[in-house]
């Protein structure tokens, strides 16, 4: 039986940037909180402040508990869970140090379960190292209860050092156990920072008739348009140019994703999954537009993927014939199957299916009859998507195709839930920017940007 919960959570702002972690650790019979800890660990990656977290709440169950505590260990970054739970490699070798020493924490323990949680679950962990960060901003120090000055006494703390409290209003800081004086488990002492996570931390330092009407079906209500500015890509990392805190020297792999341009289909607000419509003449105009911008800095295209549905592929055509790259086709980059309801308006689908459009609205897992859901769709997305980050590391890639599967990739990015498919509108030939770094996070950067067909 579990008897303590581990929940942690990291940040960084820039990534790598100004950076701290948060961790608390419940009792798992009644969620009592029992010991907290935070700290501002400078300048970091996202991943390395979540390893620190990880490894200062594990830290803190071994001095609640001693070894062979049951601890469930809950944390909203999918990477970290993920790896320690043996499921994705490490791919990072900045990260290797931290995980091995967090998994040397957890063998003391018996950890019985790895779990993601939305961030939503992770709040308290999340607002601990939030106020570590902001401590740290002004000058000062967390500690449990509030912060403090830096302290002008004889005793000089680490670079590393934790404050660990009991996680209750006012309470007194203590150091968290990394070396310890001798002295026995639960007994505050000095703490250091690994070797190990010395090591890490070091190395994370147009013309208006384009505009079509919206034709996202998801939509439930007038959204006014969005346009992101255009961010930084890869190859602009690689000339060196200015990425605000993104240093110029860490590569991201750069995943441009262009909706398709107009069909009959949309013009007529019709499901359209994988009915294969062509593009109209607005549409191919919409299509030219893109490929105008794209074959521009900072847009330098190393790879062009598409859907294998002709409005896709024409759309990437358009943009092959003015950039000249050639054109690939993954198929898991198509259309959700709308099965019965393909080439139905929606209100014809409300009159027919009333109950089954019900359904699906509320539960992406629920499919339209004969057809895929959104659940379904996001596997094959997901795998999609994969392929590409690991198969163009470093590079530029374009990525044509629809409202379903770019809408997954980018929920993906923002560790966001399935519903939040619903809450997402993309217009026709929109493009959007999510850029992946090596050690694991993807920072969207660019969402329904159709500054082009103005």
């Amino acid at each position: 039986m579990t008897s303590y919960i581990v929940e942690a959570d990291g940040g960084s702002r820039g990534n790598p940037g100004p950076a701290g972690y948060g961790t608390v650790v419940k009792d798992a019979s009644d969620g009592q909180v029992l010991a907290e800890a935070a700290e501002a660990i400078g300048v970091a990656t996202n991943n390395v402040a979540e390893y620190r977290g990880l490894i200062a709440g594990l830290t803190a169950a071994l001095e609640l508990a001693g070894d062979g505590a049951s601890v469930a260990v809950r944390m909203d970054s999918k990477l970290v869970i993920e790896q320690m739970a043996g499921r994705w490699k490490i791919k990072n070798e900045g990260l290797r140090p931290l995980a091995l020493e967090a998994g040397a924490l957890a063998r003391r323990l018996r950890v019985s379960e790895w779990t993601w949680i939305p961030r939503e679950r992770n709040k308290h962990a999340d607002r601990l190292a939030n106020e570590a960060m902001d401590a740290a901003a002004k000058g000062l120090t967390w500690k449990a209860g509030g912060t403090t000055p830096p302290e002008p006494s004889t005793e000089t703390r680490e670079p590393g050092d934790t404050a660990l409290g009991t996680g209750e209003p006012g309470g007194a800081a203590q150091p968290s156990a990394g070396t310890r004086e001798p002295g026995g488990a639960g007994l505050p002492g000095t703490w250091e920072p690994s070797a190990a996570t010395q090591q890490a931390d070091s190395r994370a330092r147009a013309s208006a008739p384009l505009v079509a009407k919206q034709t996202d079906l998801l939509d439930v209500s007038d959204i006014s348009e969005m346009s992101a500015p255009t961010a930084s890509i890869a190859t602009a990392q690689r000339l060196g140019k200015n990425a605000g805190w993104v240093s110029s020297t860490k590569v991201a792999t750069s995943l441009l994703l262009l909706r398709h341009g107009e069909t009959e289909m949309s013009l007529e607000r019709r499901f359209s999954g994988r009915g294969d419509a062509e593009l109209t003449p607005n549409g191919l105009a919409q299509a030219s537009a893109a490929a105008d911008r794209l074959s521009r800095e900072p847009y330098r295209l190393d790879v062009i993927v598409t859907s294998p549905l002709k409005r896709a592929r024409q759309t990437a055509e358009v943009v092959a014939q003015r950039t000249g790259r050639d054109v690939e086709v993954d198929e898991d980059l198509r259309e959700a199957d709308f099965g019965a309801w393909e080439g139905h308006t929606f209100t014809e689908v409300q009159r027919r299916w009333p109950a089954e459009l019900a359904a699906w609205l509320a539960d992406p897992t629920v499919a339209p009859p004969g057809g895929e859901s959104f659940a379904t769709a996001a596997l094959r997305v997901q795998a999609a998507g994969e392929r590409l980050i690991e198969r163009y590391e470093g590079k530029t890639v374009l990525a044509v195709s629809h409202v379903t599967p770019i809408k997954m990739l980018l929920r993906l990015a923002l560790m966001a839930p399935l519903e939040s498919l619903y809450r997402m509108h993309l217009d026709l030939a929109c493009l959007s920017l999510i850029d992946y770094y090596a050690d694991g996070p993807a920072v969207v950067k660019s969402f329904n940007d159709i500054s082009h067909l103005r």
